[in-house]
C-alpha cells in the first residue's frame, strides 16, 4: 500500500510517500481502507515537534479520515468488513494514520456513517467536531449529551466561526437547539458563519462587538467556545450570563491571559480548558455517538455552501496539504487516498 511516513520531525518534507505492507488487524482493531483524510493543525504541529509526542521508528501522520472497514480482529463484534466508517485520532499513541490506503487502529476510533452522508464530511470530523462536542457539554448546568433542544434556551458564543472547530461548534450548537452568536475577522468569514448556521455575526474588527453581542444575548452568554482566551478574555467578561462558562481549546493569540478576579467571581465564571488527545474514553465515546447521531439528522454538511470550504490534494501531495493548514488556509483540507 501507498502510505506517508516519517521518521524524524521538522518541517513538511520529512514526510515521505512510501511502498509498506497492508497491515493485520490484531484484537480489538479493526482495518479501513481509507478514502478521503484530513488535515488539522495538531497534524503538522505533531510533525514539526510542537507537540512533544514521540517519534516511533517510522511515524504514519493524519488523525482523521472516513474509509470502509475491510477487516476486523479479534473481539470486535459492532462493526464489519462493508461498514463505511470516520475515523478519529487514528495517530494517536499508534503507528498508524490515515494518509495512507489502510491504516490500523482500535475499534473504539471508529464510527459508523450514517446513509448518504459522504466521505468528505466524515474525513471532516474527528478532531474539530469531537473537540466543539466537548466544548458544548462542559457548563456547569449541562447537557452532558447533546441532541435537538439539549441546548435549547441557552445562548452560546462561538469565537472564530469561520474555522474548523468553530463551524462545527455552531453546526452542532444549532442542531441541539441554542441561540448561536459567532465572531469573526472578516466578511468574507462571516458569509462563512452564516453558511453554518449562526444566528448572530460579529465582525469584531469593524463592529461594538460587547454591544452587538449584548444587543444579541440581553441576559448574557451562557457559554463560550474560545480559540483565542488572552485576546478575548475581557470581551469574554463583558458579556457573561451569570454562572457562565468559557470553554478554551486553543492558545491563539498567546499563553498568557489576564483575568479581572472581581468580576469573574462575581458571575461565577466557570473557565474550562480542554485538550481532546486527552479528555478520556468516556468523552470520546460520548462525542461519536452523538456526532453520528447529528450526521444521520443532516446537520454537519460541509463545503462552503455550508461554511466551510474544502481544499484538496492527492495522496502524494501530503506536504503541500500539510503547508496550506500551517499557512492558515481558510476551511478544511482534505487529501484523496484511494477510490473506495
Amino acid at each position: 500500500m501507498r502510505a506517508i511516513v516519517f521518521s524524524d520531525n521538522g518541517a513538511s518534507d520529512v514526510l515521505r510517500l512510501e511502498e509498506r505492507p497492508i497491515p493485520e488487524p490484531g484484537a480489538g482493531e479493526v482495518r479501513v481502507r481509507i478514502a478521503v483524510s484530513a488535515v488539522n493543525p495538531t497534524d503538522w504541529k505533531n510533525r514539526a515537534g510542537g507537540t512533544g509526542a514521540p517519534i516511533r521508528h517510522e511515524q504514519g501522520t493524519d488523525q482523521d479520515g472516513a474509509g470502509v472497514i475491510d477487516a476486523v480482529g479479534p473481539g470486535v463484534t459492532d462493526l464489519a468488513p462493508g461498514d463505511r466508517v470516520w475515523l478519529f485520532l487514528t495517530a494517536y499513541q499508534q503507528p498508524g494514520g490515515t494518509a495512507q490506503e489502510y491504516t490500523v487502529t482500535s475499534a473504539e476510533r471508529v464510527a459508523k456513517l450514517p446513509d448518504g452522508v459522504s466521505f468528505d464530511i466524515g474525513a471532516s470530523l474527528g478532531v474539530p467536531a469531537m473537540t466543539a462536542h466537548r466544548a458544548l457539554t462542559v457548563h456547569e448546568g449541562g447537557p452532558a449529551r447533546l441532541a435537538p433542544d439539549a441546548l435549547a434556551g441557552r445562548t452560546v458564543l462561538v469565537a472564530g466561526g469561520a474555522g474548523a472547530v468553530g463551524h462545527a461548534a455552531i453546526q452542532l450548537a444549532h442542531w441541539a437547539g441554542a441561540t448561536v452568536v459567532t465572531t469573526v475577522s472578516s466578511d468574507a468569514k462571516a458569509a462563512l458563519a452564516t453558511s453554518a448556521g449562526a444566528d448572530v455575526v460579529v465582525n469584531y474588527r469593524d463592529d461594538d462587538a460587547v454591544a452587538r453581542i449584548r444587543s444579541a444575548a440581553p441576559d448574557g452568554i451562557d457559554l463560550v467556545v474560545e480559540v483565542s482566551p488572552a485576546k478575548n478574555a475581557e470581551l469574554n467578561a463583558a458579556v457573561l450570563a451569570n454562572h457562565g462558562s468559557i470553554a478554551v481549546y486553543a492558545n491563539d493569540g498567546g499563553d498568557r491571559m489576564t483575568l479581572d478576579v472581581r468580576r469573574h467571581f462575581a458571575l461565577n465564571v466557570r473557565y474550562q480548558f480542554l485538550l481532546l488527545y486527552t479528555v478520556g474514553p468516556e468523552a470520546l465515546a460520548a462525542a461519536a455517538a452523538d456526532i453520528t447521531a447529528a450526521l444521520a439528522d443532516g446537520a454537519l454538511p460541509v463545503g462552503e455552501e455550508a461554511g466551510l470550504p474544502i481544499t484538496r490534494f492527492p495522496l502524494d501531495q501530503t506536504a503541500a496539504a500539510h503547508d496550506a493548514v500551517e499557512n492558515g488556509v481558510v476551511g478544511k483540507v482534505l487529501i484523496d487516498v484511494a477510490a473506495v
